[in-house]
């Protein structure tokens, strides 16, 4: 009887062996894929439960999105935005359990303390900046998921995880222009010291969008209605290139504003716009005034003219509502003159940029004369140009006194 039992164990063993031997490439695929869900890579965010909830993201949004009336609206909304904020604390869980247990322990990658360092920077606006911390925090959770998307994920994947992308940087950049725009057109005297800082952080925000998510929207054709800012857009990506001086960071940002009329019309509202645009006026009139190369102060003139054209042509001629019934009737006096200089562009083109030039200037200059800003350099400089275009003369005092001059003491 024993002798039976030890041989029929023997063959069971004998045929687990077979069975195993047989299946081991299937054993090894399920072995390998749970390791690379387990196991964060370089980029990180390849846990299991990651995963889940962005496929369940993924589902939710493309349902939420489909044009279809059996569906009600508002119930995927909310199934929709359920399964965002699950996404989100899944990614949020693995920042803290995963990379900051590795920075903790000195066993972090480059990219893991860099993101953690990101998540610092993020997390410090808490308390003074809450608005701006729950739309950066949102962003910054989602940018590093597509981070670890793009390396070693299937075409399809990253397909349809850009289109969520997309559509939810869009939502997340313009809440935060939104915020910094509430800053910038407050009154009060709270913000009064920090308006510089939120300018920078504006086009800061631009550059970032234009950069990250414009030109991924154009490399993947996203949306047909870009094609009117193509080459604005190309005229920024010269600005990527090679280390950048101050009319070039002036300019660039000039190009930024221009882009932003027509991407965040309504985040970034004409009235922000305006102060934007003041405020690079007031650097550039500056960099002119500063400048002593010929040079270089002529180019950094040149900017300044391209940019008195942006402000005034681009921007003021949209705006409906003007406080100042003056300001408005100078500025309708300004318009006609420009259309009039305008019609000689296709007949003399030589005369055209010299008389809008002119223009410019003289309208330049009685905004300076307005100012608190000491422009005493900049004004000798702009009737000089005046004086060279024949606008203006130059009446020298051609009277000499001859004789020695003294005091006099005064006899009461």
């Amino acid at each position: 009887m024993k002798k039976l039992y030890f041989e029929g164990m023997m063959q069971m063993e004998e045929r687990s062996l077979r069975i195993t031997g047989a299946d081991k490439t299937f054993f090894t695929k399920i072995t390998n894929a749970l390791t690379k869900m387990l196991i964060p890579t370089k980029i990180g965010i390849n846990g299991m439960l990651i995963s889940i909830k962005r496929n369940n993201l993924l589902k939710a949004f493309e349902i939420y999105n489909a044009e279809n009336e059996n569906y009600n609206k508002d119930e995927l909304e909310k199934k929709y935005d359920t399964a965002y904020e699950a996404y989100l604390d899944s990614l949020d869980k693995y920042v803290m359990d995963s990379i900051y247990k590795k920075v903790r322990n000195g066993t972090a990658s480059e990219f893991e303390k860099n993101a953690m360092s990101k998540y610092y920077e993020v997390t410090s606006l808490k308390e003074k900046e809450y608005m701006e911390y729950k739309y950066r925090k949102q962003k910054y959770l989602i940018e590093l998921d597509y981070e670890g998307i793009k390396i070693g994920t299937k075409e399809k994947l990253i397909e349809r995880y850009n289109q969520f992308y997309i559509s939810k940087m869009d939502s997340l950049y313009k809440s935060i222009l939104k915020n910094y725009s509430i800053k910038v057109a407050d009154n009060t005297n709270i913000y009064d010291s920090t308006k510089e800082w939120i300018y920078t952080k504006i086009f800061y925000t631009l550059e970032e969008y234009i950069e990250n998510i414009l030109s991924l929207k154009i490399k993947i054709d996203y949306d047909q209605n870009l094609k009117n800012i193509i080459s604005e857009y190309e005229k920024y990506e010269s600005y990527m290139v090679g280390k950048l001086d101050t009319r070039d960071n002036i300019e660039k940002n000039m190009v930024l504003l221009g882009l932003s009329r027509k991407l965040f019309t309504h985040s970034l509202p004409l009235i922000v716009a305006e102060q934007c645009y003041e405020k690079l006026l007031k650097d550039a009139r500056s960099l002119v005034q500063d400048t002593k190369i010929a040079t270089k102060r002529e180019k950094a003139y040149a900017m300044l003219i391209n940019l008195i054209e942006d402000y005034n042509i681009k921007l003021l001629s949209t705006k409906v509502y003007w406080e100042s019934p003056k300001d408005r009737e100078e500025y309708k006096k300004f318009w006609n003159r420009y259309q009039e200089i305008s019609k000689l562009k296709e007949t003399d083109f030589i005369e055209y940029i010299k008389q809008k030039e002119i223009l410019f200037i003289k309208n330049d200059m009685k905004k300076l004369d307005k100012g608190k800003t000491d422009y005493t350099k900049l004004l000798k400089y702009f009737k000089r140009k005046l004086v060279d275009y024949g606008a203006i003369r130059e009446i020298k005092n051609s009277y000499k006194s001859e004789g020695k001059y003294i005091k006099v003491k005064e006899v009461v």
